[in-house]
């Protein structure tokens, strides 16, 4: 069978030389990245004339390695370093291209032993949100390449390298190739994965590609027994060309039937019977034809009719392709027949066969995409952020959840970026994901006030900012929607943060400096009741270790009143950001009075108690005082507990 004789000559032909022309060519639309070459750097590989240069600029992750000295001495430059991906499950290139436009899309591996193994790795290869192929190697020294054509819809592609427990992932090299949009027109929605691409009847037996294809597709040689070779010399320039442009060392050869009057046969096997495909044959007549002379043939597959008359022109390219895809069949046969009215032989110059990929798993839409991925950069997210945030399903990014909804892209519905250790504000890109229904940012130290666009996110039914540092007023929108049920709203451990105006006009007092630069922190309550912060046990200071006597820290307090004495302290101010920190955000309760609650803290290895003024007369402010003031002549009280009990 074709599919057994050809495909394997070509797999061992591929090691041969590739021969190249010497005359310089355009190399535009041409993205040509080695694989784990250091950052930076580049060069042309002398063997075919194209410019290689580093992938660092394309990738987050992996590790920069090297085939063995062995492997690097007997391959092209390309292969001799490669990109290893010990860590992560999915690792992605992201490599901008023109959108809507065709590309090849080919990904090179060598293992050349580099991690001292000798064990080769299986591994699948995505591109975008779609498998793409599964990458086995069947020889340590034996480069493995494959091939696709794809027409991107975005203005960048995602190849992705996926880890599925069978051996560290790698690449070597990654080239991108431009395509004409005439060309490799399938009626189908997935992309075109090369099966075989063929040489037919070549006298060289070598593989070329770019100088002498402006595509750089690879051609294998390929020759049967069956066969007869012919050959002319025919140079680019001689060729008239159409949009598939195959060069014109491949079209000066031809394969032709041994037995004159017998067909043309080119089989193949399927891999399974459900695959489908597509064939494009090219043909040149390479022979000038005397006038007595004709070359007509009809073209068949498995036996039904599928083109012709053809009869080529001679020096000119001519394709032949099928409609849409065939498939269904245990085995392929194309047959070329002799017209009544030839005189002579049906031939082939080229054949390409190409499988279609169904990729019809939509890649997240791109509203999304910006925001998440302006979100990732504003705070530097740890996490392994790479490809497409939500496809597929078992790689979605960590953190997010996507609605998959029939033929439309995915939306982000949740972010969970709690305990992830973020700083600053909240980043404003979260209001790009309009369909967002769960976000929490908990367990952060994030800042600043809640915005107002996250009141607009109407489809938010869970809203976590617990454990944070923001301050000023939760906007009123997003407690109404809470009160009325339609929103989980947790806003906890926030301690400058505040549920209403009048809450938040009393929680804040300016600041003002004195001489002396005395303060008094004013906050207000979880429930909104106006307190006064004052370190009225700092005058209590205990030794707790061993009980040994000590000196009372003495606070000048600034009067919350006019005419009000102050009370007489050494000077010694907290921010109310200190205070905080003294008593762990108010975690350990130690008794509640009849002017406030006691906190416990610790100063410098020093434990204190904290005092909160929980009403906001005169009258109860000045016993406040007085007792402070009692507290503050105290000394050596060594029972924290006990002497904090409620009064």
């Amino acid at each position: 069978m074709m599919r057994k004789s050809l495909h394997s000559l070509f797999l061992l032909l591929r090691t041969l030389t590739i021969v190249v022309m010497v005359q310089a060519q355009d190399q535009s639309g041409f993205i040509s990245l080695d694989c784990g070459l250091p950052e930076k750097s580049s060069y042309t590989e002398v063997t075919i004339g194209i410019n290689y240069i580093s992938d660092a600029n394309f990738i987050e992750t992996g590790v920069s390695m090297s085939v063995s000295p062995e492997d690097k001495a007997t391959h092209q430059k390309q292969l001799g370093y490669l990109r290893s991906f010990p860590n992560g499950a999915r690792n992605c290139y992201k490599i901008n291209v023109a959108s809507a436009t065709k590309y090849l899309i080919r990904a090179n591996f060598l293992y050349g032993n580099y991690d001292g193994l000798n064990e080769l790795p299986q591994f699948d290869l995505h591109l975008g949100a779609n498998f793409w192929e599964t990458v086995k190697l069947t020889n340590s020294s034996w480069s493995y390449t494959t091939e696709i054509i794809h027409t991107p819809s975005l203005d960048y592609v995602h190849i992705c390298l996926v880890n599925t427990g069978k051996g560290t992932p790698f690449i070597s090299a990654i080239e991108l190739r431009m395509l004409d949009n005439k060309t490799y027109d399938a009626q189908s929605s997935g992309s075109l994965a090369r099966f075989l691409r063929l040489d037919l009847g070549s006298i060289t037996n070598l593989t070329y590609r770019y100088k002498d294809d402006v595509y750089d597709r690879l051609w294998d040689p390929v020759n049967l027994k069956q066969w007869k070779q012919l050959s002319s010399t025919l140079t680019n320039d001689e060729l008239s060309q159409n949009h598939y442009k195959p060069p014109a060392v491949v079209m000066s050869t031809a394969a032709a039937p041994a037995n004159s009057s017998a067909s043309l046969d080119l089989m193949w096997e399927p891999n399974n019977v459900d695959e489908q495909y597509y064939v494009y044959m090219h043909f040149n007549e390479i022979q000038k034809l005397a006038a007595n002379q004709t070359r007509s043939f009809n073209i068949t597959m498995n036996g039904k009719f599928w083109f012709g008359p053809l009869v080529p022109a001679y020096q000119s390219t001519t394709t032949i392709y099928s409609p849409s895809a065939v498939t269904g069949a245990t085995n392929y046969t194309v047959s070329l027949f002799q017209t009544e009215k030839s005189s002579l032989p049906p031939i082939v110059n080229a054949i390409e066969i190409y499988l279609v990929k169904d990729f019809s798993q939509l890649e997240t839409h791109q509203d999304d995409v910006a925001a998440i991925t302006n979100i990732k950069d504003s705070y530097n997210v740890a996490r392994n952020w790479q490809g497409d945030p939500c496809a597929p399903i078992a790689y979605m990014w960590e953190g997010l959840n996507c609605s998959f909804e029939g033929k439309s892209s995915p939306r982000i519905t949740s972010l969970d970026l709690s305990s992830s250790e973020l700083t600053g504000q909240i980043s404003s890109y979260i209001s790009k994901l309009t369909m967002l229904q769960y976000l929490d940012l908990s367990n952060n130290s994030l800042s600043g006030s809640i915005p107002y666009f996250l009141t607009q996110l109407q489809s938010l039914k869970f809203l976590n900012l617990e454990n944070n540092n923001f301050t000023g007023l939760v906007p009123s929108e997003l407690l109404d929607r809470s009160k009325k049920g339609s929103l989980s709203l947790s806003v906890g451990q926030n301690p400058n943060l505040c549920t209403s105006a009048s809450s938040c006009n009393q929680r804040i007092e300016t600041i003002k400096k004195k001489k002396n630069n005395v303060a008094i922190p004013v906050v207000a309550s979880v429930v909104g009741v106006l307190v006064l912060l004052i370190i009225s046990a700092a005058a209590i200071i205990f030794s707790v270790k061993k009980r040994k006597p000590q000196a009372a820290v003495n606070i000048h307090v600034k009067p919350k009143y006019p005419n009000e004495p102050p009370i007489k302290a050494k000077q010694q101010q907290y921010s109310f950001n200190e205070l905080v920190n003294i008593t762990n955000n108010f975690e350990r309760l130690l008794g509640e009075g009849g002017f406030g609650k006691v906190y416990y803290g610790i100063i410098d290895d020093t434990e204190v108690a904290v005092k909160i003024l929980s009403a906001t007369s005169e009258h109860v402010y000045q016993q406040f005082l007085a007792e402070a003031s009692g507290f503050i002549i105290c000394k050596n009280v060594s029972n924290l507990e006990q002497h904090f009990k409620p009064f």
